[in-house]
């Protein structure tokens, strides 16, 4: 069993050369509404084959820092997002 944390996200952005960008969404319950809320974070991942374009859902696992930004790596993608 791998420590690593890995994320399931869509990708936002492939502009980078070799780099995703993936927004992940968490639901936080509210402190004082005891509503739930999304929270949306964005994070680098090194797609070294670029498979991955542009709202396609991926699994990202995390890694040794490649940069400042990139910690993250594309385990696999796993189809476009509806």
């Amino acid at each position: 069993m791998s420590a690593r944390k890995r994320l399931i996200g869509e990708v936002v952005s492939t502009k980078p050369e070799k780099t995703i960008v993936v927004s992940v969404v968490r639901k936080e319950l509210h402190p004082i509404y005891k509503k739930y809320v999304n929270k949306r974070h964005k994070y680098y991942a090194h797609d070294d084959a670029k498979r991955c374009k542009e709202g396609d859902r991926v699994e990202i696992e995390e890694t040794r820092p490649l940069s400042k930004l990139k910690h993250f790596r594309v385990l696999r993608v796993l189809g476009e997002e509806k």
